[in-house]
């Protein structure tokens, strides 16, 4: 048998009781969260001689005692369960058990037994059920749109948890939701909501997430980016600045060309002056040998 229709034939249990043990004060189902102390109550409500009052867990094999009490030996928790259970408000008329950081194998259907004389016993049946949640993730991001934000979520818990999304500003508004469950392997369930939040808002605008998994409940609270609305002044003014901004460009492009046009130029110009002045340079003259010169010999006249 699982341990799910197992519960659910506990609870049956109890119903099917109730109307047999009115003379019993009990709470019917205990609900506690994983890692709590849980506690047991049951009171007789008629007058009876009460020899014992005894604590059972229902078993799918059978009921197992857990402690009984009585005036001759006292309180006394059984050994399987003296790490665990504790007796309180001890008496033959009102008995309590406090189930100390309960965990999933303490969870099911206890009886109390009142042992009466001479009727002989008298129960109830009360039922433990666990929760477990853990703290949700809230995650705010913005959309591809400037008015619009993608809000998620996230709770893991036992059973599935409840995941509500709300938000601070009445103006604004959740659209589109998304919710996906993963079953884990430990018996939990994480569920994720997903949605996207409209609307304009200022710098105080929160968006909250609240989860509940039974009695129990967990809630946190972001800060939402703020988007300003924008105006048809300040569109005409984002139109004008882009407009100047892009002409800006230009003119710097523009100016960034005509200077490399005039710098080549110059280059041209000073390379064409270097040629010139190379050609205007006058060349080595090698000068001629000096011719012989035949010696003149002066003859002078001879008179006669």
């Amino acid at each position: 048998m699982s341990n799910g229709a197992f519960l659910q034939g506990c609870f049956m249990l109890t119903l099917l009781s109730e109307g047999l043990t009115a003379v019993i004060q009990t709470q019917q189902t205990v609900v506690a969260a994983v890692g709590e102390d849980a506690r047991l109550s049951c009171q007789l409500m008629q007058h009876k001689e009460v020899l014992q009052v005894t604590w059972q867990k229902v078993l799918p094999e059978g009921e197992k005692n857990v402690a009984t009490y009585s005036k001759r030996f006292g309180s006394r928790v059984t050994l399987n369960f003296r790490e665990k259970v504790e007796i309180k408000d001890a008496g033959l008329k009102n008995c309590s058990i406090v189930i100390r950081e309960v965990m999933e194998q303490d969870e099911g259907c206890y009886l109390c037994l009142f042992n009466t004389f001479p009727d002989g016993a008298v129960t109830a049946t009360t039922c433990l059920q666990l929760y477990e949640l853990h703290e949700p993730i809230l995650h705010v991001r913005e959309s591809n749109s400037t008015q619009e934000s993608l809000v998620s979520c996230s709770a893991t818990g036992r059973p599935a948890p409840t995941l509500t999304l709300n938000v601070t500003q009445p103006h604004l508004h959740f659209s589109r939701y998304n919710t996906v469950s993963v079953h884990n392997s430990n018996g939990t369930v994480t569920v994720t909501t997903t949605a996207v939040l409209s609307g304009f808002r200022d710098n105080s605008a929160q968006v909250g997430c609240a989860v509940r998994v039974l009695s129990g409940h967990k809630e946190v609270f972001m800060m939402i980016p703020e988007v300003k609305q924008t105006s048809a002044d300040d569109f005409t003014l984002s139109v004008v600045l882009a407009c100047v901004g892009v002409a800006a460009v230009i003119i710097i492009i523009f100016f960034i060309i005509i200077i490399n046009i005039l710098l080549k130029h110059k280059c041209r110009n000073s390379l064409s002056q270097g040629d010139s002045e190379r050609n205007k340079t006058p060349q080595r003259t090698i000068k001629d040998a000096p011719e012989s010169q035949t010696p003149l010999v002066t003859q002078k006249n001879n008179q006669i």
